[in-house]
């Protein structure tokens, strides 16, 4: 029996019970200190600080493998509904309550995705679609999770993450800032794995040490070894930083609200890190229980998928309106990955098996959004991947390294993506 508040479980399956369990030890360890970067670093070029045009960027990981083809629905396809007939979405000219929201002619926003409507008129948000990771077809949750935050596939010699080697290989944009990357997680994700002056807080507005006083803590570490010195003194700087910000009265701007669950709290507290100047460049976030095998329920007011979609696109609108919307929007772009779709025909249990594309969000007022980016492969069986999964067209990396290039300035795609060369698609304007 579950819970209404364990809605997450709901037909979640046997592996990712254990992964969550395994990411929690490898939480505990200092390994996420030790899996340092590689020792071929030195080569690169920096990108320069001086220009404080880089975009300051959040990425938001939807853990499970999150059904695309509910996400965004593509009605079109007249082989979306032959292969859902209880879980799609219906058509925007359906008279059904539950009906669609159409971006173009060819894809919709289910209900519980409504919220992202006016991010998308405002030209703020791309749904990139049919992309996932094109050269490996582990439908293991733990490997794919591996494979797109390390940003190399089939690879298990690779500690360090693709967003920490951007932080790596770039100047801080503030030389003085203690807290350069951060996660809103109980533990560091391998996307900012390795990453200099980066830390997990699963909580920021109550962040504080556990130490009987920071000058203590001064003397202890003053005269040690300088990277566990240095990594010290930042974690203070950061205590104090953080503790400066007021988190409690924070007003966002344009009237934004966030709700108070947990996708919303970590949005919101990054918002109040970005608006205190703090010189925060990464930040990350996961929102987990999209692992649908059963009941996935797309729509309707209990459906497990309806639910989740309601607060995650909530939350993003949100931050959108209080970040991005209006001449004062910030330089921030907002990316949502997953490490893989579902099958395309739904399962006996009304829910759908670990599939390969899926679909990424890109968003921020130097996003050419407003439509849908997809090089549509088709959904007829003939056309399916091993004739069961939407295939990919779209490489993951190739949204990344845009995004590392032309809007955090780092010229190191070898690096940050080794043996890969992406292909940019427009995501920016």
């Amino acid at each position: 029996m579950h819970h209404p508040h364990h809605h997450h479980e709901a037909g979640g399956c046997d592996e990712y019970r254990t992964l969550d369990r395994r990411r929690f030890l490898e939480a505990g360890s200092l390994s996420a200190m030790a899996a340092a970067l590689p020792s071929w670093l030195p080569e690169v070029q920096l990108a320069p600080s001086q220009n404080s045009t880089r975009d300051i960027v959040v990425s938001v990981f939807l853990r499970g493998g999150a059904d695309g083809l509910t996400l965004v629905a593509p009605f079109a396809d007249p082989f979306y509904y032959s292969g859902r007939p209880t879980i799609a979405v219906p058509r925007p000219d359906a008279t059904s309550p539950n009906r669609g929201t159409a971006l173009d002619n060819f894809f919709m926003l289910p209900p519980g995705m409504s919220a992202l409507l006016p991010a998308y008129l405002a030209g703020h948000l791309l749904p990139i679609h049919a992309a996932g990771q094109r050269y490996t077809n582990s439908r293991s949750h733990f490997e794919a999770e591996r494979y797109l935050e390390q940003g190399k596939p089939d690879d298990y010699s690779l500690e360090s993450g693709w967003l920490a080697r951007h932080l790596a290989t770039s100047e801080p944009m503030d030389p003085s800032a203690p807290l350069r990357g951060v996660s809103v997680t109980s533990g560091m994700p391998r996307t900012l794995q390795g990453a200099p002056k980066s830390l997990p807080i699963p909580g920021p507005p109550g962040y504080s040490l556990n130490t009987p006083n920071e000058l203590a803590l001064q003397r202890l570490y003053g005269g040690a070894w300088a990277p566990m010195r240095d990594a010290a003194l930042d974690g203070l700087g950061t205590v104090n930083i953080l503790r400066a910000l007021d988190f409690t009265n924070y007003r966002p701007a344009n009237g934004a609200t966030y709700d108070s669950n947990n996708f919303g709290n970590a949005l919101r507290a990054i918002a109040v890190m970005i608006r205190g100047e703090i010189g925060l460049e990464a930040a990350h976030v996961d929102y987990g229980g999209w692992d649908t095998h059963a009941n996935q329920g797309s729509v309707g007011a209990n459906g497990v998928m309806a639910t989740l979609m309601t607060e995650f696109s909530r939350g993003l609108a949100a931050f959108w309106q209080d970040i991005m919307q209006g001449p004062q929007s910030l330089r921030v772009t907002l990316l949502v990955a997953t490490e893989f779709g579902r099958n395309v025909r739904e399962n006996g249990s009304q829910g759908t098996d670990h599939g390969r594309a899926g679909v990424m969000f890109v968003m921020g007022p130097a996003v050419a959004g407003g439509r849908v980016i997809a090089e549509w492969p088709g959904l007829a069986r003939e056309v399916l991947e091993d004739g069961q999964d939407l295939r990919v067209t779209t490489d993951t990396r190739d949204v990344l390294a845009e995004l590392v290039q032309k809007r955090l300035g780092n010229p190191n795609q070898s690096v940050i993506f080794p043996n890969y060369v992406p292909r940019f698609r427009g995501v920016f304007r």
